[in-house]
Parts: structure tokens; C-alpha cells; sequence
């Protein structure tokens, strides 16, 4: 069993975005999966990008918002939705709600994310 307590998950910050670290490579032992809490303020963005070896699944929690998807593409997405990236599939979020979008992250692979984020 791996037990990892509240004071033992790092949040990675970006302007108007905080990445929780549920479980990753700095306080997990796995080697099959990334789990993340995201919270994007009102009006922010994760930019379009890719993970060339991991899929990832997003879970919406609470609020609405757009994916950044390839070749400028965009697609509804709030709470209650699920979607899944491949490897390599172009992958971003905005927020346009009036109020914060949360979605929990599910890495394959494990990726450590701190490369990222300005506030680690």
C-alpha cells in the first residue's frame, strides 16, 4: 500500500492555473499512472500540447469550458464529461465559465509535470 497524506501533494502553478499532484512521481512510487487535480480560474487557459508517450483521461468536476483541440479545432466540455487523449494527440483547455473549471487528470505513463509550470 502507498499512503500519501494532504501535506504530501505539491501544487504546480501557471497564471490562473493551479495543478494539484495527486499522485506522481515526486511523492509515488508507480510507474503506471499520473493523477492530477487541475483548477483553471475564470478566462484561464492550459495552451494546446502534447504528450508523445502517455494518454491522458480528463474528468470535468465542476464548470464549462472549451478544449483546444488540433488544427485550431474546439470542443464543448463541463462537468460530467469525460474525454481521452491519445500519445501525441494536440490537447488544450479555456475556461469560459464565470466560475473556476476543476478537472482531475489520468497520465499514462507517469509524467512528471513540473517542467510545465512557472510556480513549482
Amino acid at each position: 500500500m502507498e499512503y500519501i497524506p494532504a501535506c504530501g501533494i505539491r501544487s504546480l502553478h501557471n497564471p490562473g492555473v493551479i495543478s494539484r499532484q495527486l499522485l506522481a512521481p515526486g511523492n509515488s512510487t508507480s510507474r503506471r499512472v499520473t493523477i492530477t487535480e487541475v483548477h483553471l480560474e475564470p478566462g484561464a487557459s492550459q495552451p494546446r500540447h502534447t504528450h508523445t508517450a502517455s494518454e491522458q483521461i480528463w474528468y470535468a468536476l465542476k464548470g464549462e469550458g472549451i478544449l483546444l483541440l488540433a488544427n485550431d479545432a474546439e470542443q464543448g466540455f463541463s462537468a460530467g464529461d469525460v474525454v481521452r487523449f491519445e500519445d501525441g494527440d494536440v490537447h488544450g483547455l479555456h475556461n469560459t465559465s464565470e466560475e473556476e473549471f476543476v478537472y482531475l487528470s489520468v497520465t499514462a505513463p507517469p509524467i512528471d509535470f513540473s517542467y510545465a509550470y512557472q510556480g513549482r
